[in-house]
């Protein structure tokens, strides 16, 4: 019995060391988190007041292979930075500013300003905020000069000691129509009265990819050298969930150099990463993209995926502000007079839908554009899970039935090392009376008894750690699935039944303000909702379905352990605790079946009773292995 116990015991600390490991770097709770981000947007928008002057990216990054010096925003070669307006107060005033042309697709919302040509205005008409669905859309990218800017920006730079006017912030642009939309691109046109006549026209698709072609027409009598280029620009440190497993900040994959990633933090202490200075620099690169990813949007520049270019991540301190830049340049295009030039390039500004990021890799040819998500150290499960969860969802039409049919399979899946594993427990409850007996046989010779026992469990077919391996091969599940929950936009506000209209958010109901009817909101780490109540009950449940302990220390453990378990999962996504219960109430069936089916007694009443003082004639007792026709009638 002391060799069943000791096994249960590993399992149930091992699962503990995951939780509370969990629970250490994950941090609060989403909700918790979520709060704190309101309240220090909220804050950064009250410092960017009216009237202060900030010094915004002219929008050019600097020379080939240079980066900004310390302290300065990057500017044209040869001209000052552009100083912006004075901040608006709100983000509708910033986009009053100035003459702006309107993208409409069905998935986003937004305009571009015709003064510098950037796409700094993006809304995602197919997210919210909140559950509520009259909550306000979704904003990603927002202009420059007003709070929180987000923006694009591509365009031309020119070779070094060059001092041709080249289109930058300041640049107002003619175009050749009102709106752009998925079926009608537009085509903007700028002259630089030098004999440079530039053009750009821009495609969107029903999703979130812009196509950006820069063109240029050298109607002079010198020949020139220019650099195409595309960035995204971020005004502000944003506000973090701050998760160790999340990734939120600078991000990219860049042809040989593979991924890239780097927290807001970790580019405010570098010089600009990927560039000389910095020491290893991202240059001669084919393929891949360069960004900025929130936990489930991202706006990415996508250079020609056939061409070399050099990629960088650069963040600039300008007065109480700093701003990020993840930017790639390209090679030399060389025009001579008469002669015209071109470079393509693309801008991802959307939700993360592994569908469509997917399509992009495979259909766009965008090199590891897959990375955007981030699927985690566990990729080679968390993917292909979500893959059958998102095709189970397509035929049920709800995930958190989804989350259950998956169980089930996994539960197939493992259901043959589960079944020599409760087998081999089921046995050793069988043998009690025998290990007993050698225990009492060698009391006084240790070694006498371990050789006994194993000599026992040889005999018998027993393998004394096979309580471990369910508990084992659940964990890597465990992390997959909440990987799952966690960072994939499908699971966002994906509604369950009932109560539960978000599988990705903590059940919102609580016992200690009686599921809603006192009108008071407990802290946080007394959040149990119905759900973690039921996965505590199955807990129990299957834990009394073994024989009670021997040792006080132990028997009280295994008492208080489904309590424990039940708050530590209190603020768990409601989608991963359904899965803990429903998981729970298949190992109980699973076990209770296994149990029977090798004549071993299941102690669950028996414990119960216990528990209130009702021990039972039989209690304690273990039941041999029954005849083999003792099931005959």
């Amino acid at each position: 019995m002391k060799e069943d116990n000791r096994n249960l015991l590993l399992a149930i600390t091992l699962s503990v060391v995951v939780l509370l490991g969990w629970q250490y770097f994950y941090g609060l709770p989403q909700a918790e988190k979520q709060k704190q981000i309101a309240q220090q947007n909220q804050q950064t928008q009250s410092q960017q007041a009216p009237g202060q002057q900030a010094t915004q990216p002219s929008g050019v990054p600097a020379a080939p292979g240079t980066a900004p010096a310390p302290g300065t925003a990057p500017a044209q070669p040869g001209q000052a930075p552009v100083t912006a307006a004075p901040v608006a107060a709100t983000r509708e005033a910033a986009l009053a500013a100035g003459p702006r042309l309107r993208i409409d697709t069905p998935k986003i919302a937004g305009s571009l300003s015709l003064t510098g040509a950037r796409i700094d205005d993006v809304s995602l008409k197919a997210y919210r905020e909140t559950v509520d669905p009259k909550s306000p859309i979704i904003v990603l990218l927002s202009p420059a000069g007003g709070p929180n800017a987000y923006y694009s920006d591509f365009g031309w730079v020119a070779g070094p000691g060059a001092s041709v006017p080249l289109p930058n912030a300041t640049t107002v642009w003619s175009a050749d129509s009102e709106v752009l939309t998925s079926a009608k691109p537009v085509t903007l046109t700028w002259d630089n009265g030098q004999g440079l006549v530039f053009k750009r026209t821009i495609a969107v698709d029903d999703n979130a990819l812009f196509s950006i072609r820069d063109e240029v027409e050298n109607k002079g009598a010198n020949a020139v050298s220019l650099y195409p280029y595309g960035q995204i620009v971020r005004v502000g440190k944003p506000a973090t969930l701050g998760y160790y497993v999340l990734h939120e900040g600078m991000i990219g994959s860049l042809g040989e150099q593979g991924l890239q990633e780097y927290t807001y933090d970790t580019v405010d202490k570098e010089p600009a990463l990927g560039s000389a200075t910095h020491g290893k620099a991202w240059k001669d690169v084919v393929g891949g993209f360069v960004g900025i990813t929130d936990k489930y949007w991202a706006a990415a520049a996508i250079p020609d995926q056939g061409k070399k270019y050099e990629g960088r991540y650069s963040s600039v301190q300008t007065g109480s502000v700093r701003t990020y830049q993840a930017d790639f340049l390209g090679e030399a295009v060389n025009v001579a007079p008469g002669a015209s030039a071109s470079a393509s390039s693309r801008l991802f500004a959307g939700a993360k839908e592994v569908s469509a990021i997917d399509g992009y890799e495979k259909n766009q040819g965008i090199k590891r554009f897959e990375l955007m998500i981030d699927w985690g150290w566990f990729y080679f499960i968390t993917k292909p899970m979500f893959y059958v969860m998102d095709w189970v969802y397509k035929h049920v039409g709800n995930f958190g039935i989804a989350i259950l049919v998956v169980t089930v399979l996994l539960k197939g899946l493992f259901f043959p090392l589960a079944n020599k594993s409760y087998a081999s427990m089921a046995k050793m409850k069988a043998v009690q009376p025998e290990m007993l007996a050698i225990r009492e046989r060698y009391a006084d010779d240790k070694m006498k008894q371990q050789q006994a026992l194993m000599e026992l469990y040889k005999t018998q077919k027993i393998n004394p750690l096979a309580g471990c391996w369910p508990v084992l091969v659940q964990i890597p599940v465990f992390f997959a699935l909440y990987k799952i929950l966690f960072i994939t936009i499908e699971m966002r506000h994906a509604p369950f039944y009932g109560w539960i209209r978000d599988l990705a958010a903590p059940d919102p109901t609580n016992l200690f303000n009686l599921f809603g009817a006192l009108p008071f909101t407990p802290p946080a780490m007394l959040h149990l909702g119905i759900w973690p109540i039921l996965m505590g009950v199955t807990m129990f449940v299957q834990m009394k379905m073994n024989p009670e302990p021997p040792d006080p220390v132990q028997k009280m453990m295994f008492t208080w352990m489904p309590v424990f378990f039940t708050f530590l999962l209190g603020s768990f996504p409601a989608g991963l605790v359904i899965y803990w219960s429903w998981n729970n109430l298949l190992s109980i069936l699973q076990q209770g079946f296994i149990m029977r089916k090798h004549g071993v007694k299941i102690e669950l009443f028996d414990n119960i009773k216990a528990m209130f003082g009702k021990k039972p004639a039989e209690a304690g007792a273990v039941t041999a292995p029954k005849p083999a026709n003792s099931n005959k009638k």
